[in-house]
Parts: structure tokens; sequence; C-alpha cells
């Protein structure tokens, strides 16, 4: 992901520059999920990235009317195509339809970047226009294919999520240097498996014979034998070994996400940490069947893992510190005495801008069935808010911002402020968080039967204006009691930890006073014990008391 906010109006990007950054998408089909739903996570991950819900309204257009094609990183514009005649309501990467697109940006080969200047279609751009215009996920790659092909591709390798209430397609792109479009290749993955992308390619051999699960660009093979990336047999063609290398510091940093995703419900998948950890050259398989079902909590906890629990925990290592944190400040790597070395890169990262799991689900109404969770900043610490995809109005705590303005009133500044005061001493706080976090998540799941009955009945009777009145009421009391919870718990953090101590509270977290009313005396956490060891193994006797 380098910079994608689906349905932003073109002037909220004028002037704004990101560089590529890196995002996760896990996946999980109809019948690998104790609902039935099937589901799609992903992470939009930029140190630039404002956290904000869009909304694009559906629309009728008139005959001859043209769309501008804007670029989602940088706010240029590329140029204009034909407008459709009618175009879908969309909120955040979900249309009303209950079509839900990720992505994620593996880059690839260099010399494969447009180099025609006359290239008008992104990769943003082709998430928009898909979920603008298309009803299912087979729908959307084909229109993908179609419009890079007729006005070519204007961005780098790219591997998107594309899933609807009865299916979940893995497409992934890379353009053709001088040549105009793209080769891509998609996979439909089986209901009962799950799979993912963390920017890396991950489609392989696959049967290219397979027309109802495979599709693919007509000279995917003939434009790698071409360049030199592939001179085997059609068979044994792999789309990601011939259009990305890939080297460990890729595999580490990106497929260890996806690998840490696996081996939560397929433990045969933990032999792939040798491919992660650049031990084996036998690769991760895209997609496999879990040995139990995947539920939506589990999904929401998926996309807050820092290898926990794996040789990659990122709790565990020396550069957790004292208070085992799971961060690291960039850059990813450094050399100490001519050898180089690595930072993890956890799914849940501090320079989330938002992340949603979506869940589409073909036994309700697509306007009830679409239901996309939202949350802003790093997924760890952040509310999971449930938005229909029918909404057509975005709650205030959601709207436009900027990463550069601060407002009290804002979802994305108030996660900011609970998470960063936990990247500081995180064991501590953790726990605090998780009761707000986990109260308020179990509360909007477990309302949720009660809501989509209730709206499926509005929407069977034709009662769309009620229909639409309710979601929006809704979607605008979940977003301000999420926020309003998290100022509280914010400030809640502040009075509790300030200057190193640790206010002392009762089994309700309220703080303690004493019989004459005064604030019980804090107690002093300090540090655990490896930090003592480690100050005593550099100092040696510096810091020691005589006897």
């Amino acid at each position: 992901m380098k910079r994608l906010i689906a349905g932003m109006l073109v002037a909220a990007f004028a002037g704004t520059v990101s560089e590529a950054d890196a995002c996760t998408n896990l996946i999980a089909g109809k019948k690998a999920t104790t609902d039935g739903s099937v589901m799609v996570t992903y992470a939009a991950d930029s140190h630039n990235l404002y956290g904000m819900l869009t909304h694009t309204p559906a629309a009728m257009h008139p005959k001859g009317s043209m769309r501008k094609v804007v670029e989602w990183d940088t706010g240029k514009p590329l140029g204009v195509i034909p407008q459709a005649e009618r175009t879908y309501n969309v909120v955040g990467n979900m249309n009303e339809h209950q079509l839900a697109i990720g992505e994620s940006t593996w880059g690839g080969r260099k010399e494969l970047e447009d180099t025609t200047g006359q290239s008008i279609i992104d990769y943003g751009s082709l998430i928009q226009i898909a979920l603008e215009r298309c009803k299912t996920a087979e729908e959307a790659v084909d229109l993908m294919g179609s419009l890079v092909n007729k006005y070519g591709y204007a961005s780098s390798g790219e591997s998107f999520s594309i899933a609807d209430k009865n299916s979940v397609w893995v497409m992934e792109m890379i353009g053709k240097g001088a040549e105009k479009g793209a080769v891509w290749i998609a996979v439909r993955i089986p209901d009962e498996a799950i799979s993912g992308h963390a920017n890396e390619p991950r489609i392989r051999k696959v049967n290219m014979k397979d027309k109802q699960n495979v599709k693919f660009s007509k000279d995917v093979i003939s434009f790698a034998r071409k360049r030199g990336y592939f001179n085997g047999k059609d068979d044994e063609f792999s789309f990601a070994d011939a259009y990305e290398v890939h080297d460990v510091s890729t595999r580490r940093g990106c497929d260890a996400r996806v690998w840490s995703y696996f081996r939560r419900f397929a433990p045969e998948t933990d032999k792939y940490y040798d491919w992660c950890a650049g031990k084996s050259n036998e690769p991760m398989p895209l997609y496999v069947i879990p040995e139990k079902k995947v539920s939506l909590k589990d999904m929401q906890w998926s996309m807050r893992d820092h290898f926990e629990g794996t040789p990659f925990d990122m709790t565990q290592d020396v550069g957790a510190g004292p208070y085992h944190v799971p961060y690291r400040w960039r850059p990813m790597d450094y050399t100490v005495d001519g050898k180089n070395y690595c930072m993890e890169r956890a799914i849940a990262t501090q320079q989330t801008g938002w992340s949603f799991v979506s869940q589409s689900r073909d036994w309700l109404p697509d306007p009830v069935g679409g239901l996309l969770w939202f949350g802003t900043d790093d997924a760890n610490t952040s509310v999971y808010m449930p938005f229909y995809c029918g909404m057509t109005e975005i709650p205030v705590e959601l709207a436009h911002g900027d990463i550069n303005t601060f407002d009290s009133k804002a979802n994305f500044w108030m996660t900011n402020i609970v998470a960063n005061q936990a990247y500081n001493r995180y064991d501590q706080m953790i726990p605090d968080i998780r009761k707000v976090q986990n109260r308020l998540e179990d509360k909007f799941r477990d309302s949720r039967p009660d809501h989509d009955k209730e709206l499926a009945t509005i929407v069977k009777e034709g009662k769309m204006d009620t229909y639409r009145k309710a979601v929006n009421s809704e979607g605008a009391a979940v977003a301000k009691e999420a926020t309003d919870n998290y100022r509280d718990l914010a400030i809640y953090l502040f009075v509790k930890y300030m200057d190193g101590n640790m206010k002392k509270t009762d089994a309700d977290g309220n703080f303690q006073k004493s019989e004459y009313g005064l604030p019980v005396y804090p107690s002093f956490p300090g540090y655990d014990k490896k930090y003592y060891e480690n100050i005593v193994k550099e100092t040696g006797d510096h810091f020691l008391l005589p006897k």
C-alpha cells in the first residue's frame, strides 16, 4: 500500500506525497468461517496516512459523462475515462453489493514500472472504479484487467483481495515498462481455505486451464519469456517468481506476516518458518485449509499480531526493552561491523492509518449483509466499529482530516493518544486498554444479530429510506461511543501512569483513596529483571554499591 483512501475527493490529495509502505490482507472463505461469511482484512499502513472513513454515493450519470482519474498516492491527475451509466454506493472499501477490495504493494521488477507516460489507471483507481461499477468479485477481476489493458497501468507490482458474498479472489498485477498495459493473474480461493498477502506476490504454479478458478492476461507467460524472466513449460509457470525476486528480507518482512496468520488455524504451517527465515526455499502455499473455522473475532485479533509465541515474537527480543514493547521504529534494517540486520515487521504496526475486517454474508439482503468493521490507527489498540455497506453519511468522528492537524473529536487522534502512551510502557498499560477495547467490541459484535434482523425486515419491506436513516444513526452512535470512550481512556492512562509511577486502583479500575479521602500512595513498578541484568553486563561495577 502506498496511499489509498477509496472514494476520497480529489482535492483532499492535492500536494500530498507518500512513500511506499507495507499493508497486510488476510482472507477467509465462506466455508472456513464460523458464520459462513466471506472475510477480508486490510491494514492501510503509511507514516503519512490519516485514518478516516470515506463515502461515494450511488449515482446515475448522463450519457457521454467522463470520470476523472487521479493518482491515489499523490493527487496527480492522470486522465479521464468514460463514466458508467450507474455507479454504486461505496463505504470505505466496500460497496452496496457486499463487494470488498483490499491491496498490498510489492513493487516487483523496477524495469516494469510504466515508462510510456500514457498510462492513466493506478492501483487505487482500479479499486475505487471496480467498487463503483461491479457487483461480484469475478466482475471486478474482469473489469480491472480490461481497464489496464485499455488505458495502461500507472503503478508497480500489486496484489488485490477481492471478495463478495460467495467468493474471494487474489489478483496480482504488474506493468510492462515501455509497453502499454499490465500482466496479471487471479486465483479464486477455495471456500474452505484461508489465504493472505503482505507486500509479496504469492501466486505460483496453478492450473492455467481451470477457467472456473483462474484468470490471467493473455500474455502473462509470453511476456515473461520475452523479457527473460521465465523459460520453462507453461505448466511450470510461477507469476510470483517471474515478476519478483524474493530475497530473505522480503520473506521475513512480508511472508512472515501471512505465516503468522496461517499457523493460528493450521498448525502444520509451522514448517514454513524456515521459508520466512531464509533457511529453506520451499515457499509457503497461496492458501491452506484451517483445522478450525475462523470467527470474526479471530480475524480482528489476527490483525493485532506481533508474532507472539513464535521465534519472531516482538515482545521477547532485546528490542522490546524492559516493558516488552512489540514495536520498532524505522528504519527496519541496520548494519553493524559490515553485517546486515533487520527489525521484525508484524501485522500490527504503529504507522497504520486505518484497517478493516469486511464481512460479506449471503444469507442477508445486500444492504445488511455487507458489514465493514473499521478502525483507525494501529489495529492492536484500535476499536473495530461496525458500518453497513448501505450507509450514506460518515460519522463526524471519522470525517476528513490530516496527519498534521490535531482534532480532539476525531477517532484517529484519540486512538493515537492511547497507542502512543502504551508504546512507552506497553506491558503495564495494555491490560487497561484491553478492558475498554474488549468491552466496546464485544458490545458491537453481540448486538449485530438483533440489528441484522431488524434491518433485514426493513429492507425486505422496501423501506430503504428507513434503512438508511437507521444505519446512519447507528453508525454515528457507534463512532461517538468508541471515540468518547477512548478520549476518557487516554486521560485515565495519563493520570494512572504519570511520572513513571502507577496509581493504585480497585478491581473496577477506580483510583483508591485512603480512609481520609486522600489518594493512596502510588507503586513504583520500575523495570523487568532482564533490564537490570543488562545494565550490569554493560557497565560492570560502575553502579555497584560497595559493602
